[in-house]
């Protein structure tokens, strides 16, 4: 850290950027649809606020909190060396207070106006992102994004069980869907990072198995996530529309990683990667048209 960098001043927008405000509102936006696929009609306003409030604040805290893991990691890569901790904006103790703060106010707000089965999943899902995949399985085996994706994957029956107060096999399907697309989302950008990763000694699959192989992996889970997405047609939880947006989005996504392994520019790891957000965003956005149509 430079002296130059120790003497600035955190920001609000600081904060704003630990919180990883992109990958928590595409977690919200799953968790929404979980909502409003839990019931027929509409989703009772309360419920719809306070819980995704209480959701994105547990969420924003895990992401601190990884913040505050990787520092050191995040100083050696360039997507990342900007990034508050590592620049001395805003130091270790204060990084930590501020998850603390936001974490149980987000608890308190599930526990208190919203069900504890929504609290307590929510609370899962923050150990296992921020501790268990951060603080252990990031740095321990090659397949930590698969192992560690479940927490990540959550969103959908927290929302759900925030509506029912259960877990219901339609939310479950939900999670199952976001649990197969992580890898090859992630591995996507793996690719595009594989020198900067390998500099970090984290054990990416691109950097201890190489390209080749982890270009076959991503085509594998891309095939496995296209079948998971057809069972909400197949359990009558959803429509044509339905299963006409997941077959056209999905074969869009095998494209991208067919011409990951066969046809690779320098840019094909991060459109596939960028591409892959696009997807899971427009299947989630078609199954709530879909669940009212």
């Amino acid at each position: 850290m430079t002296e130059l960098a120790s003497k600035q001043t955190a920001t609000w927008r600081d904060y704003y950027e630990m919180c990883k405000p992109r990958v928590v509102m595409l977690m919200i936006l799953t968790s929404l649809v979980g909502m409003f696929l839990a019931v027929p009609g509409m989703v009772p306003l309360d419920v719809l606020i306070l819980g995704n409030l209480g959701i994105a604040l547990v969420a924003s805290s895990g992401a601190v909190v990884n913040h505050l893991i990787d520092y050191k990691v995040d100083a050696l890569m360039r997507r990342t060396h900007n990034r508050p901790i590592p620049q001395g904006r805003v130091d270790q103790k204060q990084a930590a207070i501020f998850a603390a703060a936001i974490g149980v106010i987000g608890m308190l707000i599930l526990l208190v106006w919203v069900n504890q089965l929504s609290a307590w999943l929510t609370l899962a899902s923050f150990v296992g992102y921020a501790f268990i995949y951060t603080g252990y399985l990031k740095r321990a085996t090659p397949q930590n994004i698969v192992i560690g994706g479940l927490s990540g994957a959550m969103p959908p029956l927290l929302g759900w069980a925030a509506v029912t107060g259960t877990i219901e096999p339609g939310a479950l399907i939900l999670v199952l869907i976001i649990f197969a697309w992580t890898p090859p989302h992630f591995w996507a950008l793996a690719i595009h990072r594989k020198d900067e990763y390998a500099k970090t000694g984290i054990p990416m699959l691109p950097v201890t198995h190489g390209e080749h192989l982890t270009k076959i992996h991503i085509i594998l889970y891309t095939v496995i996530m296209i079948l998971v997405t057809l069972l909400p047609y197949l359990i009558g939880m959803s429509g044509p529309l339905y299963l006409l947006a997941a077959i056209v989005l999905g074969l869009a996504f095998l494209g991208w990683s067919l011409l990951l392994l066969f046809k690779p520019k320098q840019s094909t790891a991060m459109d596939t990667f960028r591409y892959s957000i696009v997807y899971l965003m427009g299947l989630f956005v078609v199954l709530l048209v879909d669940h009212y149509l």
